[in-house]
């Protein structure tokens, strides 16, 4: 049976991985997701990424807000506000629920990936999915004048600062699932997906991790990356402004080429066919094709077209 698994940040990653589960089934597919942006607020342990991928597999998305849980309300934040509580991360009832949870189980011992199946399972998630590290692993921001968490600089600071430099705290003591670096070499892994989420704030703290970097660059399966840029823009989130920022080429080749070493494949968008050529100049297989997920059927047919190109890059590592 082949195996896949896909490694993601938040709302791009999580577009993405929905896709691919109306392909695959949960022995078929697992997630390997950014904690990163973990952190304590209000008392209780927050998990963004991966909470966002519970919510987009399990359905109970907000798709008006475009982040956090459907049908919300909001009668903690309103009291929390009025005991002079910080209010700039917006957490909703349902919300606070599963992060109330999540603290009860962490405090009681549990890892945060035992903690994470459980959640995911309570919420009827059958796939597996590992965070990046079990042990706290903190995105910092160094600014034009300050070092800010991530929480801070995304959602307190709307991404205001112009970005110097990324940093992941924690990153050389990360203590990654056993269980997930063993499955890089499980013989019936035929790809690894890298989702098409932030590559600087998503996708780096996990490559921070040395073991993992190592098993997935060591990776016998082929090892594909969608691109997050489509015609010199992000399309969702800071991506190019940071981009603009660190003095990096707006392009979609700036991330194939921050992937070096790492993937077989890269897939771009169909605006930006005409980069195809670079980038196999330096040794990338790469694949053209809409990338936008606007709807379910696009995360889908976008899903079976990279599954596809795994399939087409395998035959050709076996050859």
């Amino acid at each position: 049976m082949k195996k896949f698994l896909a490694i993601s940040g938040g709302v791009g990653g999580a577009k993405l991985g929905l896709g691919l589960t109306k392909i695959l089934s949960e022995d078929q597919l697992s997630f390997l997701v950014n904690t990163g942006d973990d952190f304590k607020h209000a008392g209780v342990n927050i998990s963004p990424d991966i909470d966002t991928l519970m919510y987009t597999l399990s359905g109970l998305s907000n798709q008006e807000l475009g982040w956090g849980r459907a049908d919300e309300s909001w009668a903690f934040l309103d009291s929390f506000k009025t005991l002079g509580g910080e209010s700039w991360f917006q957490l909703g009832d349902r919300d606070l629920a599963v992060h109330l949870r999540r603290t009860e189980l962490l405090d009681g011992g549990q890892s945060l990936s035992e903690v994470t199946a459980e959640l995911f399972s309570r919420l009827g998630v059958k796939y597996r999915c590992w965070p990046m590290s079990e042990s706290k692993v903190s995105t910092k921001v160094y600014t034009d004048d300050s070092l800010l968490s991530f929480q801070h600089y995304f959602v307190r600071d709307h991404c205001a600062h112009e970005v110097k430099s990324i940093m992941f705290d924690g990153s050389e003591q990360a203590q990654p699932p056993q269980d997930l670096i063993e499955y890089f070499n499980d013989p019936d892994l035929a790809g690894v997906i890298i989702c098409p989420s932030n590559p600087y704030l998503s996708i780096d703290p996990i490559l921070s991790v040395k073991s993992i970097r190592t098993a997935l660059a060591g990776c016998e399966a082929p090892v594909i990356a969608i691109s997050p840029i489509i015609n010199g823009e992000s399309v969702k989130g800071p991506t190019s402004k940071i981009m603009a920022e660190l003095k990096l080429e707006l392009s979609a080749k700036t991330v194939a080429l921050h992937y070096d070493g790492l993937i077989n494949g890269f897939v771009l968008d169909t605006l930006d066919q005409q980069l195809a050529g670079e980038i196999e100049d330096t040794g990338c297989a790469v694949l053209v094709t809409n990338t936008m997920m606007n709807t379910l059927d696009d995360k889908a047919v976008l899903a079976q077209t990279v599954l596809e190109f795994c399939e087409n890059l395998g035959d050709l590592k076996c050859g």
